[in-house]
């Protein structure tokens, strides 16, 4: 199997998009578990950086896979690859990583954002009031939350509905949120 040996390394702003289960039909198609209900990122790159689970250590995987078709199955994402010819070759690749260059991803609508965009920018409420950095996310079905980590590590984390209610503005560029939120709320 050659699978792209002289490709080069994973790019830097790489963003982790899901795993591969494992294999799909004879051919070597592969079956991969999106982290995203919407898994466009998978769909809008031909080129998948991948990296071994962490839960099989001394297991090699090619760095990257070059993706002929990709399409959704219920919650899993079928793909056909090249150089991957049979089931096989497919099987050894499961519990791989996943990554996709996040200059790849699809341009989001206006008001729209990638989670890894959110992760890391500043948030303050109206007055100024500095509540800490973005450090995750929750989906809750409805909605998402930001999860906010005050800058004291002994401050608990700060929760806020990432809704048109409470989320005024967010710039990308300046990396900062404006929230309407009490940091002791």
């Amino acid at each position: 199997m050659s699978l792209a040996a002289a490709e080069p390394s994973r790019p830097e702003d790489a963003v982790e998009v899901g795993r591969i289960l494992g294999a799909w039909g004879v051919k070597g198609g592969l079956k991969v578990k999106p982290f995203s209900s919407d898994p466009q990122a998978l769909f809008s790159s031909k080129r998948w950086f991948l990296e071994p689970s962490e839960a099989k250590p001394g297991h090699t995987v090619p760095p990257l896979l070059r993706v002929r078709s990709a399409r959704e199955q219920g919650d899993t994402v079928v793909a056909v690859c090249e150089d991957l010819d049979d089931r096989d070759a497919a099987e050894k690749l499961a519990g791989a990583r996943v990554f996709i260059a996040r200059s790849s991803f699809p341009t989001p609508d206006e008001g729209e954002f990638y989670w890894v965009d959110l992760i890391g920018l500043a948030v303050r409420n109206r007055e100024g009031v500095a509540l800490g950095d973005v450090v995750g996310l929750i989906e809750t079905g409805p909605h998402c939350v930001l999860r906010i980590q005050p800058a004291d590590p002994k401050a608990g984390e700060v929760l806020v509905p990432f809704v048109d209610a409470y989320v005024d503005a967010v710039d990308r560029e300046a990396r900062t949120i404006v929230v309407d939120w009490q940091a002791d709320y």
